[in-house]
């Protein structure tokens, strides 16, 4: 399976990469975006939705993203920013007040949005089932304790983000998580992008093919450290994306579905200036705090060296050298999807597979895509 869409010739090397990548077999599904000033100058997909290579990879095709779903949940908490209606710096329990239990009066908003909260998944006895409901997940969240001391660290809110922001968004507009990205963001860009799926769109999903085993040997871990607590808090099972009952869910850290293209239209709202085509999302005030760093450290739960702003990774040399210093936010998603939002290049960067890599932030793949851009920039 060739490669179709569009890309602009100074992207060749991108493209030759792709498509050597679906050659060999390391991609079986994929689609790439890289949005210049405004413009998409690539917009390319190919492969296949499924692993018996049965169905290509069409121009509709989405898939789970992943924790690039928690990309645009900070979207749409930072739109509150932008409309006076939340203040980043502000506590959580202004506009939730039930999470100001044991001992968490004093976390805020950015503390939620940078991974500092210490309320990085559930208590035990959790399981992803619990997820699915989200008035009991929010509440049991909301009556925990910390697991590390609030605001002196980031660990990865890897199931729980959407939950901790999309009730805050809930309370602050009677919107749920979906229901808000649905009408404020998808819909008004034209955005292919929702969180969780329609039954309808279920013929166009290409599921998700598992990666290797996380690279934590958990059971020999100290269970009370915030890595165990939460990694099973609850545990994060790949193959659960493929069914109904997650598609279904609201999991704002997880389950968005789209594509390169829905995912680089919405971001690229941060690499522009706050708007997509006339449509506003962001004030300059809020990009801005985006900026203001909250942590800089080993993740107490991925265990590697991250910074964090308000939202959104910023570079960081030791974890991902290829993503260059500067006005430059991103995150990505488990086995390997990334979007990244260049500023000072107007830029936006987008990759989205079906085959998912090792490792928690980036794979080897993305890497290769990500230095392809810059360099023929």
């Amino acid at each position: 399976m060739g490669v179709s869409g569009s890309c602009d010739a100074r992207f060749n090397s991108l493209q030759e990469a792709l498509e050597a990548n679906l050659a060999s077999g390391e991609e079986l599904g994929a689609s790439i975006t890289v949005n210049l000033d405004g413009k998409n100058v690539v917009d390319m997909w190919g492969g296949w939705r499924d692993e018996a290579r049965t169905q290509p990879w069409s121009e509709d095709t989405i898939v789970n993203v992943w924790s690039t779903t928690k990309t645009v949940t900070s979207l749409a908490v930072l739109m509150l920013v932008s409309r006076g209606q939340i203040d980043a710096h502000a506590p959580v329990a202004r506009y939730w007040p039930e999470f100001g239990a044991a001992g968490k009066d004093r976390v805020e908003v950015r503390h939620l949005l940078s991974h500092t909260s210490g309320v990085s998944g559930l208590d035990q006895p959790a399981t992803v089932e619990d997820l699915y409901d989200w008035q009991r997940s929010t509440s049991r969240m909301a009556a925990q304790a910390p697991w590390w001391e609030p605001g002196t660290a980031s660990g990865y809110h890897a199931l729980n983000f959407g939950h901790l922001l999309g009730e805050l968004v809930r309370r602050v507009t009677g919107k749920g998580l979906k229901q808000f990205v649905a009408e404020e963001i998808a819909g008004p860009l034209g955005a292919d992008f929702q969180i969780g799926a329609r039954e309808a769109d279920s013929g166009r999903i290409a599921p998700v093919v598992p990666p290797p085993p996380l690279p934590f040997d958990l059971a020999a871990m100290d269970p009370n450290s915030p890595t165990v607590r939460t990694f099973t808090g609850p545990p994060a099972n790949a193959s659960d994306a493929n069914t109904a009952a997650w598609r279904a869910a609201d999991i704002g850290a997880a389950n968005g579905h789209g594509n390169a293209r829905s995912v680089a239209r919405i971001l690229s709202a941060i690499s522009l200036g706050g708007q997509v085509d006339g449509t506003r999302l962001l004030s300059t005030d809020a990009i801005s705090q985006i900026f203001e760093q909250q942590s800089d450290g080993v993740d107490v739960v991925l265990g590697v060296p991250l910074r964090f702003g308000i939202g959104y990774g910023l570079p960081k040399v030791e974890t991902v050298p290829y993503i260059p210093q500067g006005r430059v936010c991103f995150w990505g998603g488990w086995g390997g999807s990334v979007i990244i939002m260049d500023l000072d290049r107007r830029l936006t960067v987008s990759y989205m597979m079906n085959r998912m890599g090792p490792g928690i932030i980036g794979s080897e793949r993305s890497e290769a895509y990500v230095r392809a851009v810059y360099d023929a920039l």
